[in-house]
């Protein structure tokens, strides 16, 4: 089965730029998808981004939209969420995710494998 690690947040003033990745492991086929979530105490985790494998089909929420870009590298089995002009409202504990597909979707119901999270906080 996926396994999936992430790392890369810490701290980071606002404004600037910070590259998240994902280290999946496990998998057999390039018959699944990897998205990106982003949970704050209190409120519901919701989708980021997402990137289908196989498809190299990507979403991004609203939010993020023209600011964070999702990439695979291949040659070490990285997924990566590349985070720029970062506000105090990227502040969250960030996840990645898996499971079989082909298209990527942005709903969390929908992902078999989860990450333990890595903190971001955006702060001067």
């Amino acid at each position: 089965q996926l396994q999936l690690v992430e790392s890369g947040g810490g701290l980071v003033q606002p404004g600037g730029s910070v590259r998240l990745s994902c280290a999946v492991s496990g998998f057999t086929s390039d018959y699944y998808y990897i998205g990106w979530f982003r949970q704050v105490p209190g409120k519901e985790r919701e989708g980021v981004s997402c990137i289908g494998v196989g498809s190299g089909s990507a979403n991004y929420a609203d939010s993020v939209k023209d600011r964070f870009t999702i990439s695979i590298d291949n040659a070490d089995s990285m997924v990566y969420l590349q985070m720029n002009s970062l506000k105090a409202e990227d502040t969250a504990v960030y996840y990645c995710a898996a499971r079989p597909g082909w298209w990527c979707g942005l709903s969390l119901g929908d992902y078999d494998y989860w990450g333990q999270g890595t903190q971001v906080t955006v702060s001067t």
